[in-house]
């Protein structure tokens, strides 16, 4: 045999070893480890829906949110089976805890309460950040871990508690006049709160976070909405691991340019805040969070100082965070409000008898206990996050059960603010009085029964921040206008990123 034709059976060898080689680890990641990992939890009793090839259960799961949206509602807060119709039939279906697959990703559920507290007491970290939410969120303190996730949850704790809570107030105010001004146009007629709600909360987490206005950030919440509408999207679209190297979407390549958009921004309003810092001939940055981070950015200290894409993560997190958050909590309230109307009376009563119509005083937003109850009941039935996850990174025990690596640990609180075992059979009803002595009597010291801001030490920073912020736009609104429902409102909530209602708020506007 000549020496070509024995580099031809060794090329030949090389390729049929690597299409092989290949073959191995493709059935490997698609079949033998979600096959074996489905067996391995069967063996410990934990069922759910059938593994299915490449998709694992994302087809259903589209197909059950599609049908639980097309059913007719009425004006009932039973809203788990139509928000998670998976999680409300499977839990049926499999026991409270169960294996559902996201592509070849195992994600196990947990509704049991004690294995919760397992999940979410700091022990296990978040799951990777990945494609569009990646995009939307970057690597800040929402999905960060280890020591930066320390840093950056210090910085943020100085920024949102405390005295750093009390200076932001004035401009909270400030914010919810602007807001009020722009309503006396609606009076007697009709207004769709959850958009003027999304202005307020832009406007509110600009001043108080970037020193800045709505006007000024404007351009960043948009592109933002245009990113969180893209992440929505895609969330059950899968894509093979590395073929956007050779391929993209549309909307990848969209999400590209606004991911490249966003960080121009922010880097734009850092280098005005290096600027006047530097003209001002002082080193000061200021005292909000943005000034907070550049002095972290510019720290002597190398073990202290973050980088620059750190503090882009970090402004990405709450400019997104701090408004859709606050923006869903102040809609449904408001529709609470609307739909109870004796509820409504009563929170008024409350703050005239604080304030009368003069401008709130901060030191009286802790005496609101009327609205306090109403905020709570209100994150019970509609929570803005609906579910918390965290991953096992090697195999583990949980409980009775070993879980392997890799699995997901989703622990979805919508389920246990509506679960009777929790709140009874009138866990479907709207009574703020079941807060009148405080969340943990509510819960009867079952600390899981209620987590609109999550638990343990990934518990979000930003929850004071909120619940003054909703205080101050509430207490005002009730000071000038009552409400009734709108004709036109279809009450229709859906998952978007949060629980939104998805043909918004309308309700009629009647000056006191």
């Amino acid at each position: 045999m000549s020496w070509l034709g024995e580099l031809v059976i060794i090329v030949s060898s090389f390729v049929c070893v690597l299409l092989l080689s290949a073959f191995i680890k493709v059935f490997h990641k698609l079949w033998w480890t979600p096959t074996r990992i489905q067996n391995l939890m069967a063996l410990q009793g934990i069922k759910g829906p059938s593994y299915r090839l490449i998709h694992g259960n994302t087809k259903e799961i589209s197909n059950m949110r599609k049908e639980a949206m097309s059913r007719p509602n009425s004006l009932s807060h039973d809203i788990f089976s139509l928000v998670q119709p998976h999680i409300h039939s499977w839990i049926k279906t499999y026991g409270k805890t169960f294996l559902q697959w996201h592509g070849v990703k195992a994600q196990l559920v947990v509704t049991e309460p004690e294995l919760c507290k397992e999940i979410l007491n700091g022990t296990f970290p978040k799951t990777e950040t990945k494609r569009f939410v990646k995009k939307l969120l970057g690597d800040g303190l929402t999905r960060s871990e280890g020591e930066k996730w320390a840093k950056m949850r210090k910085l943020a704790n100085h920024a949102f508690h405390g005295e750093s809570l009390k200076t932001m107030i004035p401009a909270m105010l400030t914010s919810a006049e602007t807001m009020l001004e722009r309503w006396t146009k609606y009076n007697g007629r009709e207004i769709e709160v959850f958009e003027k709600f999304r202005l307020f909360t832009s406007e509110v987490i600009s001043r108080t976070a970037f020193g800045s206005s709505y006007i000024e950030g404007k351009q960043i919440f948009e592109m933002l909405i245009k990113m969180g509408f893209l992440t929505f999207k895609n969330a059950f679209n899968l894509r093979f691991p590395g073929i956007s190297k050779f391929y993209k979407t549309s909307d990848e390549i969209e999400s590209e340019k606004l991911e490249k958009g966003i960080r121009d921004f922010i880097i734009e309003i850092v280098k005005k805040r290096e600027e006047k810092a530097m003209s001002e001939e002082q080193d000061k940055f200021g005292s909000d969070f943005l000034g907070l981070l550049l002095k972290a950015h510019h720290d002597a200290n190398e073990n202290q100082r973050i980088w620059i894409d750190d503090l882009i993560d970090e402004c990405k997190s709450f400019y997104f965070a701090g408004q859709e958050t606050s923006n869903s909590l102040l809609s449904w309230t408001v529709f609470l409000l609307v739909v109870h109307t004796d509820w409504q009376e009563e929170a008024r009563n409350e703050v005239l008898q604080l304030f009368g119509k003069q401008t709130p005083n901060p030191d009286g937003f802790s005496k609101l206990k009327i609205m306090s109850m109403i905020i709570n009941e209100s994150l019970r039935l509609y929570p803005p996050v609906l579910a918390m996850e965290r991953r096992v990174e090697k195999e583990v025990r949980l409980g009775n059960l070993i879980i392997p690596a890799s699995v997901e640990l989703h622990v979805p609180n919508l389920a246990f603010h509506h679960d009777p075992q929790f709140w009874g059979q009138d866990v479907q009803l709207f009574k703020p009085e079941r807060f009148s002595e405080g969340v943990a009597k509510a819960t009867g010291n079952n600390i899981v029964a209620f987590l609109p801001f999550g638990m343990g030490p990934r518990t979000c920073v930003g929850f004071n921040f909120a619940t003054i912020e909703a205080k101050i736009a509430l207490s005002m609104i009730l000071q000038r206008y009552s409400f009734t429902l709108s004709p036109g409102y279809v009450h229709s909530p859906f998952h978007f990123l949060t629980i939104r209602p998805q043909h918004g708020v309308q309700v009629m506007l009647h000056s006191l």
